[in-house]
């Protein structure tokens, strides 16, 4: 009887103790995980990340609708009519995202290192690579977040056939 009791105890403490050390470590992973989404990204930060994106696209619907998450609003405006033009042609529904076309978007340099001026809402990334190239991009604050300012190709009009009388 001793011996169950001892062994009984032992168990319910070390239940305890590990009940105690998981949920010390889901909190710590919550409190974490909170901060690291309420921390604002820099525009820099958002730029590499939609590059790093842009690089998955090909064939991955996942990867074109977080880049175009990414992207300031005229262009996701433009993406949408894609959008809704392509899904009235097709006959299926087809996301904005599915209207990045990879080619647009050509990496000549090789990002290594980038610098960053703010003016308000708008902000100027120039991008140095590895050969000493570099190229400037436009962010924008949008949305309490930075989005990237991508100019796309102006959609054309919808022409209309002239109906006989």
């Amino acid at each position: 009887m001793q011996v169950y009791g001892a062994l009984y105890s032992g168990t319910i403490y070390g239940c305890r103790v590990r009940m105690r050390q998981i949920f010390g470590g889901l909190l710590t992973l919550a409190i974490s995980s909170c901060q690291q989404e309420s921390a604002p990204k820099g525009p820099d930060v958002v730029l590499r990340s939609f590059v790093n994106t842009m690089r998955q696209v090909h064939g991955s619907k996942e990867s074109a609708d977080s880049a175009y998450e990414m992207m300031w609003e005229p262009a996701r405006e433009n993406l949408q009519e894609r959008a809704r033009r392509a899904s009235a042609l097709s006959g299926r529904k087809l996301s904005p995202g599915e209207m990045i076309v990879p080619s647009w978007f050509a990496l000549y340099l090789v990002p290594e290192s980038t610098d960053v001026r703010i003016d308000g809402e708008w902000a100027e990334v120039k991008i140095l690579g590895t050969d000493g190239a570099s190229t400037v991009a436009r962010c924008k604050l949008e949305e309490g977040g930075w989005k990237v300012a991508l100019e796309l190709p102006s959609l054309s009009a919808i022409r209309q056939r002239d109906e006989p009388d």
